[in-house]
């Protein structure tokens, strides 16, 4: 056994988390401060929802204080609602506005460095650094299927990433998107974060930040806001992922089956962007693997979250546990904010597939290390499918 180099924070980056280096984190203006309009703070520090979105959640129908006696409102980790049958994510319209959008990112914050126990024979030795390419604009015509996750946790706003896949029960018009486990559920020490919802092709103009200052919420998600109406992730994660060590990151991967702001015009998710990936269960052996190309919206320094962002690299192998699966690693110096973008890799049928999702990464940011998708990560993704079988 050997120690493996320190991580960033697996689990969202809400809490300065030592290891994801892909993960989430609230906006910049909040980086330490106080929460975003996502959520106030009482003097005492309790986290609580304002009012002005009760009241539009009232609007809908949903009463925050009477709904499980008004813990969906309540952060405390004791009483954090964790379970899948506690998931809510009432839509609320409009939230997620232009500022809101360009606003959740991962800020530069400190790090403490962990030591990660793994087996010294399946790990191989760190990759190169492969430098992050910018996707072509529009990015719908390269990557149709990628786009970003937004969310918010105890601290504020938070952003991830996220690809559109099949869904085996509504071929053709799949509303699933997948994403990392740490992306919807904060894992051992918390629950299902709010207002999770995907914005396909986010920016898919390829704006800069100044530009996208003024730019309206059309250009910005010229393919809509889809909130999830329900997600799901591996037990092991709920179970076992943490901030720190690498923790569930073997089991960190989620989908979300989520439908249109406001109600769209009777399209799917897919036939509204036009494409979605086949997801490949047991995908071969690192060694056995070309190339692997991870897509993602890298917010921490040197990013800004802005733009879409690519790597591809051989992967090589990488043991968290020796009792658990073996990672997928690959050189790449995409930052926080790209966690939970699709790994592509040439499927069974040698076409591209979704093999793995982007989850933990150093500090350094010189690699990005992804689940290898086996039994766990397909009953999840069934469950879901099965859940919204011809709706």
């Amino acid at each position: 056994m050997r120690p493996i180099r320190p991580l960033l924070a697996a689990a969202s980056v809400a809490a300065a988390l030592a290891l994801t280096a892909t993960a989430c984190g609230p906006g910049e203006d909040n980086a330490g401060g106080a929460p975003t309009a996502s959520a106030g703070q009482t003097p005492d520090g309790k986290i609580t929802i304002p009012d002005d979105l009760k009241d539009r959640l009232k609007e809908h129908g949903i009463d925050l204080d009477k709904w499980k006696n008004g813990e969906w409102k309540n952060w405390d980790k004791d009483t954090w609602l964790r379970e899948a049958k506690d998931f809510v994510n009432p839509i609320i319209e409009d939230l997620w506005d232009p500022d809101r959008m360009r606003d959740a990112q991962e800020p530069d914050r400190p790090v403490e460095e962990e030591d990660i126990s793994g087996d010294e024979a399946v790990t191989d030795p760190a990759p190169e650094p492969v430098e992050a390419r910018p996707v072509g604009a529009p990015y719908h015509s390269g990557a149709p299927e990628a786009g970003k996750v937004l969310f918010d946790g105890p601290e504020g706003s938070m952003v991830c990433s996220a690809t559109v896949v099949k869904d085996p029960a509504n071929p053709g018009k799949s509303n699933l998107v997948w994403t990392a486990g740490h992306c919807v559920h904060a894992g051992k020490n918390g629950g299902w974060y709010r207002n999770i919802a995907f914005v396909p092709s986010y920016n898919d103009s390829g704006m800069s930040t100044a530009e996208l200052e003024n730019a309206t919420r059309e250009e910005i998600a010229p393919y809509g806001v889809w909130w999830g109406d329900w997600a799901q992730t591996s037990e092991q994660w709920i179970a076992q992922g943490a901030a720190t060590g690498g923790q569930g990151a073997p089991y960190d991967f989620a989908v979300i089956h989520v439908t249109p702001e406001k109600g769209g015009n009777g399209k799917s998710l897919e036939e509204t962007v036009g494409s979605a990936l086949p997801v490949e269960f047991s995908a071969p052996a690192a060694q056995k693997i070309t190339s692997m190309e991870a897509t993602g919206y890298p917010a921490a320094p040197p990013f800004d979250g802005q733009k879409m962002f690519q790597c591809a690299d051989k992967p090589g192998r990488l043991s968290i546990e020796a009792a658990q699966p073996t990672m997928y690693r690959i050189g790449c110096t995409m930052t926080g904010g790209s966690s939970g973008g699709g790994w592509v890799a040439t499927g069974r049928d040698g076409k591209p597939a979704l093999v793995s999702n982007t989850s933990i990464g150093p500090v350094t940011a010189g690699w990005l290390a992804g689940p290898r998708l086996g039994a766990e990560a397909k009953g999840v993704y069934e469950a879901v499918s099965e859940k919204f079988a011809g709706r």
